[in-house]
């Protein structure tokens, strides 16, 4: 009996409930699982204390809109132009994931599932890209890419004037907000966000609690505007620096709506049947001088580890073995199979990314993937094994990630044989994709001292 029917005999009850939440900007070294020293995450520890931790986890993109076309599809953005950020074009509709593109919420509605996208949104704002559009049931949140967390009017806030630092990103001021829209409607929300979408998360969850739901909820923070609540604030006096400190005081409210989402599961006993996905977008935007991707060197929008190897966290109690460290690569492209396969239904052959339980229970020995590849127009990377090329403006340099983490040796001249395979492998990939449907903007973000352009937007 293929796959896809065995899912349809199963009852509803007996399916798994999945849950993918998505972190913006949140750096690699941004969560006290992950060796930060002055953030304080708990609940989102405990799904690594529950689940597992992955160590070499990336993202298709260095930053936000292509990223998460990557996730939403199984598939490098790159193979359908999805490959920058949108931008409005002369006037034109602003343009997002292409129509053409199955979604995650599509692929899993069709098995008979209620989906539910809260959060950033950050795949198109035109009625036609509207989540609702896409796959989901529900929405609540914003189409754009960033917003303001809280309102004049919002209780609370914060009113600190930390010194402004030179390039750096607003600190919360109240601005505009970007329209809050729950389905197609416009409402006035005054809650801190992050708040917001913690309670709009376990709402959901309590209404659909009976039938098998996937809930996306891909909330804005730690993305700019640096904005906190003065009760998340308060919980930080020893962090000097005011920029760390809001950082940190931005991400333990997400980690308390985290947890609001986690005591919903608990408290109507589903979490033995709910896959939970914790992850990033990208790395942190460290020149802003809050976030931290250590020990990687690069950031947002760079293609160096600190741009697209994030945290990477996954609960499935009873399915997979709680407190794993895995540390073969991985990537956010493999979200998806991994859902279709515990929900039953085949894997789709036009997926890039693969089911990762098999990997996890320690059925397959070998790891997921023998390459990763990155492309961001004129930057093309790929990961192998330990090694990791990196090309930049035609100039391929190679490191070896597993004696250089923060990719500071550049041995391309030392091993030209791994070179050449490596820029050979991603020449083949390369010639697979398609152009651009859009232009990026360059962006100067030097690294290990390096004056470089990137193609991306911040």
């Amino acid at each position: 009996m293929a796959a896809g029917m065995i899912a349809a005999a199963q009852s509803p009850g007996s399916r798994p409930n999945f849950i993918v939440i998505l972190a913006d900007d949140l750096g690699y070294g941004d969560l006290s699982s992950y060796g930060s020293q002055r953030m304080r995450t708990p609940r989102i520890d405990s799904l690594a204390r529950e689940g597992v931790r992955f160590t070499s986890a990336y993202v298709t993109a260095a930053l936000c809109s292509p990223s998460r076309a990557g996730l939403m599809t199984g598939r490098y953005q790159q193979r359908f132009g999805h490959e920058f950020n949108p931008r409005n074009l002369d006037g034109a509709p602003e343009i997002g994931l292409p129509l053409d593109q199955i979604t995650m919420a599509q692929r899993l509605r069709t098995l008979g599932y209620r989906t539910g996208a809260i959060g950033k949104w950050h795949l198109g704002s035109s009625p036609a890209h509207h989540p609702l559009e896409r796959g989901f049931d529900e929405f609540f949140g914003f189409l754009r890419g960033a917003n303001s967390y809280f309102l004049p009017t919002t209780p609370g806030r914060g009113l600190l004037q930390p010194t402004p630092v030179a390039a750096a990103a607003p600190l919360e001021k109240p601005g505009a907000r970007a329209q809050i829209f729950r389905n197609r409607d416009t409402v006035e929300e005054n809650e801190y966000l992050t708040d917001a979408f913690g309670r709009e998360a376990a709402s959901f969850i309590e209404r659909h609690k009976t039938s098998p739901f996937f809930l996306y909820v891909a909330f804005n923070a730690v993305h700019t505007p640096l904005q906190s609540m003065e009760r998340h604030w308060d919980r930080f006096p020893e962090i000097a620096n005011p920029r760390h400190r809001m950082l940190a005081a931005m991400a333990s409210a997400m980690d308390d709506a985290v947890g609001l989402i986690l005591a919903k599961l608990a408290e109507r006993g589903l979490e033995k049947n709910t896959l939970v996905v914790f992850l990033s977008d990208n790395g942190s935007p460290a020149h802003f001088g809050a976030g931290s991707n250590a020990p990687l060197g690069g950031e947002k929008v760079t293609y160096y580890e600190g741009g697209i190897r994030v945290p990477f966290l996954i609960r499935f109690p009873g399915r997979v073995k709680a407190g794993q460290e895995y540390d073969q690569p991985v990537s956010s492209l493999d979200v998806l199979p991994t859902l279709l396969a515990a929900a039953g239904s085949a894997r789709p052959a036009e997926l890039d990314g693969v089911d990762l339980m098999p990997h996890l229970k320690g059925d397959r020995q070998q790891p997921p993937h023998e390459t990763l590849y990155w492309r961001a127009g004129y930057q093309t990377a790929a990961r192998r094994g330990p090694w990791k090329l990196l090309q930049i403006d035609g100039k391929a340099r190679l490191f070896h990630l597993g004696s250089d983490l923060a990719e500071r040796k550049d041995v391309a001249a030392q091993h030209p044989d791994v070179t050449k395979a490596l820029v050979e492998a991603v020449a083949r990939w390369n010639s697979g994709l398609v152009k651009p449907l859009w232009a990026p903007a360059r962006i100067p973000i030097p690294v290990h001292g390096e004056p470089l352009r990137w193609d991306g937007e911040p």
